[in-house]
């Protein structure tokens, strides 16, 4: 395998492990006016991702800084191309982090109010937006042949991204439900459970047209329809087992396939090329023609080789610890159970 390929790989990688943990985050943001009726109620939510959801967002930035590195063509025309679309997205983030962070500063109920929505807008717009921005790649933008995007900001509202941005959201939602499952107690959790129920169906159809679209776009191989199955399946034991309600650890587990699954399939259908053109196919960057330099590559190769697992040992370590459910304390305080 060459370099560039197994950058492709990591690329890869990044934005399917930013979905895996970032997604179950923006679905509790989104969500915690819906499980939490009260200020105490909607604190548990939120207090449960509160140790990591800052944590999970460092992914969204070593992707977008691996794809700077590792293929400089692929990032500087597609961040182009995406520009407006970015300053929506960044706006939602910034609004999110500072909502997590401002909202307990005082009990006043029309402050709490007013970040509480702001957290809720931008934890869906934030997936919404980048799922839209990931299928454009597959479904193409105007680009010419230098790399340029020729066209205007409605030719980013492409059919197949709009609809892929739209399953991302559901699918957070739904792994956002899954996790309070495992991580919240009371009349939380009860609701938590309910939402999850409803929201099994619509999420495992969203998903099985994303992977036929993609199959239709792509015209995979073998490996590329089994990267698409191995989403689908998920989402039909995520629906198997969240209206069962049996196992909250299987389906929060399946959750997780299922999204991760999702952004995997769509880089598998993805390769080699990375960013499709509409206005000539030969002008389609791919990972041939994008990559950095061999020697760059290399050094980076060996930083990623030492540092990766080192951050994937500290990640997990911090969720190990704040493993215990959160629960409603004495005087409206929450603490873990």
């Amino acid at each position: 395998m060459s370099l560039p390929t197994v950058w492709f790989v990591v690329v890869a990688f990044f934005w399917t492990g930013f979905f895996v943990l970032e997604g179950f985050d923006f679905g509790v943001g989104a969500l915690h006016k819906v499980v939490g009726r009260t200020d105490t109620e909607r604190r548990v939510a939120i207090n449960t991702v509160g140790p990591v959801w800052d944590g999970n967002e460092v992914w969204l930035i070593v992707a977008g800084a691996s794809m700077f590195a590792a293929f400089p063509n692929w990032y500087a025309s597609w961040f182009s191309a995406l520009y407006l679309a970015l300053w929506l997205l960044l706006a939602a983030l910034i609004l999110r982090g500072v909502s997590f962070e401002f909202r307990g500063k005082f009990a006043a109920p029309a402050w709490r109010r007013t970040w509480g929505w702001t957290l809720t807008i931008g934890s869906v717009l934030a997936p919404l937006l980048i799922g839209v921005g990931l299928g454009d790649l597959l479904a193409g933008l105007p680009i010419d042949a230098d790399g340029d995007f020729t066209g205007t900001f409605l030719d980013l509202l492409t059919p197949f991204g709009l609809v892929l941005g739209v399953t991302l959201l559901t699918l957070s939602l739904l792994h956002g439900c899954a996790f309070l499952t495992l991580r919240a107690t009371g009349p939380v959790l009860d609701r938590a459970h309910a939402l999850l129920r409803r929201l099994c169906l619509p999420a495992a159809a969203l998903v099985l047209v994303v992977a036929v679209w993609m199959v239709v776009l792509a015209a995979p191989g073998g490996w590329g329809i089994l990267a698409v199955a191995v989403p689908a399946v998920a989402a039909v034991l995520a629906t198997v087992t969240g209206l069962s309600g049996r196992s909250a650890g299987l389906t929060f587990a399946a959750t997780a396939v299922t999204i991760g699954g999702v952004v995997a399939a769509l880089f598998v259908c993805l390769y080699p090329t990375l960013l499709v053109s509409t206005t000539d196919p030969a002008y389609s960057l791919t990972v041939a023609n994008s990559s950095s330099s061999p020697y760059s590559l290399q050094v980076m190769t060996i930083a990623a080789a030492v540092l990766v697992p080192i951050v994937l040992l500290y990640q997990g370590w911090t969720y190990y610890v704040f493993r215990r459910r959160v629960t409603a304390g004495p005087a409206g305080t929450t603490v873990a159970a």
